[in-house]
């Protein structure tokens, strides 16, 4: 299981993953009302790294921006890798 943080942008034109110099930002277009900009933020990341939704899970930050996911099965080598890829 890998770890990665994550700043969540709620309200966003569209929904994206970016990997950068200032770490991973999932924008997505739900509001952050009753963990829909969270889930929005999980199946976009999920989707980002090519495994399904269900191995992408919240570890904390459910009512934070800054959130931190598990990705169950996949290396943390693989994790960047496939970010960088995005």
């Amino acid at each position: 299981m890998t770890r990665i943080t994550v700043r969540v942008v709620p309200k966003s034109g569209r929904t994206a993953v970016e990997a950068g110099s200032e770490g991973v930002v999932v924008r997505v277009r739900a509001t952050p009302e009753g963990g829909k900009a969270t889930e929005e933020a999980r199946r976009a990341l999920a989707d980002a790294l090519g495994v399904p939704p269900s191995r992408v899970r919240l570890s904390t930050g459910a009512r934070s921006r800054i959130k931190v996911f598990e990705v169950v099965g996949l290396p943390e080598g693989e994790l960047e890798v496939r970010l960088r890829a995005t």
